[in-house]
């Protein structure tokens, strides 16, 4: 769960979970009575860990003693877990396909692109030949306004929700396409900052070692690089690029003022784009990025476009076409010959995350072509593995949980009337999608062929881009999705004021339909509450029903919720995860004020889907144990440390071990555990962080 793509606020879990189900093994689910099993992973706990001094430990602690961390892999828990059966899911799925030899529509597509970037051989045979168009237009720039056109050419989609608010990765600028936050109903291009190839502004300016001896890596892997496409003078062309990210960097706006949705509320015209941020010519890069007719622009990140676009008028031209033909190399890396691929693995796999092992080709080649071509693949992902009972059971399970969101806000007796009129007419506004879109995406006009990756995943890549740009002008859609069906994840939308719960999530150790309601409560359910509570979060709460950027709120009111928010972060600022290095729990808030939310709604809808009735003890087990244990093992996680880091640095969720104490907070854990003061996660009632309700 993570405030991530600008306006989508998204789980952003670390993948992972356990057995799953679907339609090809609907006949033996029906030989289990549904919803009466004990759900939690008792194999997964250590009961000598006592629940008050660490929850996690407690629930998850001999299943982090005795799961090794794949050499593959730099991290695993619950959402890895389930990602393995999404990925044995898209391999058997994928099979199929290819054994039907199809020759035209979306299975062609797959297998085409599948099939092709399989091939490394092929691969390895092309060498350089594939980028060699894009390299010769790059070598060919002789003036400003040439650059300008090939930085507007490399412009691409912003389209990840996990990617943030924050950089783009291989391109100057971010384009990302949704309603105007102060243009309500109106459809806009928002312009982001980007062009560093580190994780964060931070690692080109940080003085601390350990970030200092990634940037020499970093500049190193460039010159591997650019020697491998046969540059010239590739360290020279490292050291020009390494000062130019730097500078790059330091014309960024920090993140805790990037994810400030206020702050982001800029509408530039055409001409006041062209006025404030001169050293563009960006009448060649708004034409070159099919943007030439656009008069409005959403001017997110307002104060480091005109310090980027005055870097393109100010530093030397070789020292941007050094950057433009690098970036070009590093976004398509894993579809060129051996030499880039285990320069760039071994750069942002193992140097980045601590992953010692690359993944499995294969492996590599199902996630490609399930990114590249989402909704075919995810239609037929759906078709064949989420059955209509179980889309039908956890909707059912959104109702409960919006109508006690709804409950606790009605019952909260320090809020406004007029506050609390408009934050029920949101929850109940909310469009909730559940498996997978209404609407699939056409993919006629998208050419893919068997041979040629390279060129795959350019063509992808710009049609992804065509497609969110055709939006501009045109009406909001709210239903429409942000993530794939396939992906083990879920999302908030405020400007949508909607959610999506991907199928591929909906499987343990979040939802089980056999299991009993604690469990799927305690797992999915406090899924689906966290999404609900972000549109009250820190950030949510700053839009109103219509997905409008609008004060709602009494000036008393947002100043008792602001100060629910700085004790939760100031509970979160006082987890150390690793030695010296604390969770940042302003960075973190709104994923934190979700969590705690979350949960006590799914506690309220747990409870009333009772109906009066006493839960039973399974296992012995009681329900409210199994409904926390459940919500801890839904955060199980095992981090090398390079990746911890580098989550703790960057990252707008705390890390799940942490989260995994958020029960700290609800009155209903102390005595289904037994919590005493002098336990090191007591806190005192009037110490419990409570918001909204």
């Amino acid at each position: 769960m993570k405030r991530a793509i600008l306006f989508v606020v998204a789980s952003s879990f670390a993948l992972a979970a356990c057995n799953t189900h679907g339609s090809e093994n609907a006949a033996q689910q029906q030989e289990h009575k549904p919803g009466t099993e004990l759900g939690i992973e008792t194999s997964w706990m250590d009961k000598r860990v006592t629940p008050g001094d660490d929850f996690f430990s407690y629930a998850n602690g001999s299943w982090v003693k005795n799961t090794a961390i794949p050499a593959d892999r730099s991290r695993i828990g619950g959402f890895w877990i389930a990602d393995q059966e999404r990925e044995k899911n898209t391999r058997a799925l994928f099979e199929n396909i290819i054994k039907s030899n199809p020759t035209s529509g979306n299975d062609a597509l797959i297998a085409n692109y599948y099939k092709a970037y399989l091939n490394t051989d092929a691969i390895d045979r092309a060498g350089i030949a594939p980028a060699k168009a894009d390299l010769d237009a790059i070598a060919a720039i002789a003036d400003k306004r040439a650059l300008s056109a090939a930085i507007g050419s490399s412009l691409r989609a912003d389209t990840d929700p996990l990617n943030a608010t924050n950089y783009r990765t291989d391109n100057l600028f971010g384009i990302f396409v949704t309603q105007g936050l102060a243009t309500p109903g109106e459809q806009l291009p928002y312009i982001m900052q980007g062009g560093i190839g580190l994780p964060d502004a931070q690692y080109y300016i940080s003085g601390d070692a350990k970030m200092g001896d990634i940037r020499g890596k970093y500049r190193a892997y460039v010159a591997t690089v650019l020697q491998a496409a046969g540059y010239a003078d590739p360290q020279g062309a490292a050291a020009r690029i390494m000062d130019l990210e730097t500078k790059i960097a330091k014309a960024h706006e920090p993140r805790e003022q990037s994810e400030d949705f206020a702050n982001g509320a800029q509408v530039w015209t055409r001409q006041q784009l062209e006025q404030k941020a001169p050293g563009i010519d960006w009448g060649a890069l708004l034409d070159a990025a099919q943007l030439g007719g656009v008069q409005k622009f959403d001017a997110y990140h307002f104060a480091s476009i005109p310090r980027l676009a005055a870097l393109v008028g100010s530093e030397p031209l070789q020292n941007w076409k050094d950057w433009l033909a690098f970036h070009t190399l590093n976004q398509q890396a894993a579809v060129l010959p051996k030499a880039f691929r285990d320069a760039s693995f071994a750069f942002k796999g193992t140097v980045l995350q601590g992953q010692p092992q690359q993944r499995p080709r294969d492996a590599l080649a199902l996630n490609a072509t399930s990114n590249a071509l989402q909704d075919a693949v995810g239609k037929a992902y759906v078709d064949k593995y989420f059955p209509a009972s179980s889309k039908a059971e956890i909707q059912k399970m959104v109702d409960n949980i919006k109508a006690a969101f709804a409950k606790r806000v009605q019952a909260i007796e320090w809020m406004a009337p007029s506050t609390k009129q408009e934050a029920l007419k949101k929850v109940h506004n909310i469009v909730v999608g559940v498996g997978y879109p209404d609407e699939w995406r056409d993919y006629s006009g998208l050419q893919i062929t068997a041979d040629n990756a390279y060129a795959n995943q350019k063509n992808a890549r710009l049609a992804e881009y065509r497609h969110q740009i055709a939006k501009i002008g045109k009406p909001l859609n709210r239903a429409e999705w942000w993530m794939p069906p396939q992906l083990v994840n879920a999302v908030n939308l405020p400007v949508q004021n909607a959610l999506n719960f991907p199928a591929a999530i909906l499987v343990r150790p979040f939802y089980d339909p056999k299991a009993d309601a604690a469990f799927n409560y305690g797992g999915i359910g406090a899924t689906i509450g966290h999404e609900i509570s972000h549109s009250f979060d820190n950030g949510g709460a700053l839009f109103d029903a219509s997905g409008a950027l609008r004060n709602w709120w009494t000036p008393a009111d947002f100043k008792r919720f602001q100060a629910a928010g700085d004790a939760l972060a100031n509970q979160f600022d006082q987890y150390e995860a690793l030695p010296g290095l604390h969770v940042n729990g302003k960075l973190t808030l709104s994923e934190n004020i979700a969590d705690v939310a979350g949960l006590a709604a799914a506690y309220d809808a747990y409870k009333a889907s009772l109906s009066g009735r006493p839960a039973p003890t399974i296992g012995g087990f009681t329900g409210d144990q199994r409904f926390f244990i459940a919500y801890a093992q839904s955060w199980a996680v095992k981090s090398r440390p390079e990746t911890l880091r580098n989550i703790v640095l960057t990252n707008g969720h705390a890390p799940e071990q942490f989260r995994a104490q958020t029960v700290r907070n609800l009155d209903a854990w102390y005595p289904a555990f037994n919590v005493q003061p002098g336990q090191k996660l007591y806190l005192a009632p009037d110490k419990r962080v409570k918001i909204w309700g």
